[in-house]
């Protein structure tokens, strides 16, 4: 007999039924008792007689055959009458280090992080990552239906991408080499190589000593890079055609874990796009908040959040123009204004979630470029040699894909919307 899922229980032809699962609850009576069993997909309940009962305990692993009968008490109005129980995972505990079946998971984010596979069990928890899923699947398929190439690029590397000290250093048979901040190089590369069209979905690594509800020392990275753009706007109208479509799925794959966090999304998303050196007129008129000289913090990013949403009715905002001194060094600068670049971020619900632009294509501006910021073109030549042979003009962007799915269903942690984190202070499980 072929095992089925919970979900295709109630439109299987089958009137014998096998199911696999966990014992999420058992509610014995005098003669009978109710087990219900957890799968990935959902929870059926069993009715079987008391003494096949008395052998389980929550979260063993069992398999049931029954005969499926309607009973609208019953979760999802279908229950099985089960004939055969077999264990097929015994347990090895004195108490549970948290409930999982309970309306409420009683236990701080701390502790769910110790016994995450654990906790991923309880439906609500593994719902998150049911959404990050179909976030990903969008992703791709969004971007493969305008002719990009999927591309998978080195984590370990010779050189900083980003600038700056917080990278994370490895032993490379006798020579220094880090953990890749972001695949700028290799995406840029592969426009030139010919693909013009790349993007990846990735570990991200930054040795950043923040431990705080937003910052991840090892995250995954939606990665893009298009080449033949006239400028950022390219971009910018890339992004939000993809945020519309992201929201188009996730309305129908993922009803019952909106539910679950109580979320509606709109139908259409419009995203304003305000120049930085404007976004400050406006935090320091209306809110009396000073900002960080070229640059917007924390606080900033939600104040000017609060404010797009009271005028425009949007979660969304793109921040605009900012200046070259604040940007990296094969960032675009703007010709039309001067000590600017054609560079955006786009703020989610007060925090941002990406950050992209237009790049340097021109071989020699981006080697002046490298030595403006105090590099030497010698340690990027395996990047440079790429620019020398008609590279077109092109840009990109990235995606925080935890933070997305942390501000999509509204969580209070940037940890909750990562399978295993890795922060300051964890390197287990």
């Amino acid at each position: 007999m072929e095992r089925i899922y919970v979900c295709d229980i109630k439109d299987s032809k089958d009137t014998q039924i096998l199911v696999r699962g966990w014992v999420h609850k058992i509610h014995e009576l005098s003669t009978i008792s109710f087990v219900h069993l957890r799968d990935k997909t959902g929870i059926i309940q069993l009715v079987m007689d008391k003494k096949h009962s008395k052998q389980l305990r929550l979260e063993m692993s069992i398999e049931a055959i029954g005969e499926k009968v309607m009973n609208e008490k019953a979760p999802g109005g279908i229950e099985l009458d089960a004939k055969e129980l077999t264990i097929l995972g015994e347990v090895f505990y004195d108490k549970l280090p948290f409930e999982i079946n309970g309306f409420k998971l009683n236990a701080c984010l701390e502790k769910q992080l110790d016994y995450r596979a654990l906790a991923l069990r309880r439906p609500k928890t593994r719902a998150v990552f049911k959404v990050q899923e179909e976030i990903t699947d969008a992703f791709r398929t969004y971007l493969k239906s305008r002719r990009f190439s999927e591309i998978h690029t080195p984590k370990v590397i010779s050189s900083s991408t980003e600038g700056g000290s917080e990278m994370f250093t490895v032993d490379y048979f006798g020579r220094r080499a880090f953990l890749a901040q972001s695949p700028q190089f290799y995406k840029q590369m592969m426009v030139g190589a010919g693909f013009e069209r790349v993007f990846e979905i990735a570990p991200a690594y930054r040795a950043e000593l923040h431990n705080t509800w937003r910052h991840l020392n090892e995250y995954i990275s939606l990665d893009i890079e298009m080449g033949f753009i006239k400028d950022e706007t390219e971009l910018m109208d890339l992004e939000e055609g993809f945020l519309n479509y992201l929201y188009s799925v996730l309305r129908k794959t993922c009803k019952s874990e909106f539910e679950m966090y109580n979320i509606e999304l709109p139908e259409k998303i419009e995203i304003p796009r305000i120049p930085l050196a404007e976004a400050h007129k406006i935090l320091l008129d209306k809110y009396n908040k000073k900002s960080p000289v070229g640059n917007i913090d924390a606080e900033g990013e939600v104040l000017i959040s609060k404010y797009v949403k009271e005028t425009y009715n949007c979660d969304f905002v793109f921040l605009t123009e900012y200046p070259v001194a604040k940007r990296p060094m094969y960032a675009m600068p703007d010709s039309e204004k001067p000590g600017l670049t054609k560079s955006f971020d786009l703020i989610f619900k007060g925090l941002e979630i990406t950050t992209g632009g237009q790049r340097i294509h021109n071989y020699e501006m981006l080697k002046e470029n490298i030595k403006k910021f105090g590099l030497n073109p010698d340690d990027f030549a395996f990047y440079l040699e790429t620019f020398k042979y008609g590279m077109p003009p092109h840009g990109g962007l990235a995606i925080g894909l935890e933070r997305l799915t942390l501000k999509i269903l509204d969580l209070e942690n940037v940890r909750e919307a990562t399978l295993l984190p890795r922060d300051l202070r964890r390197l287990e499980p």
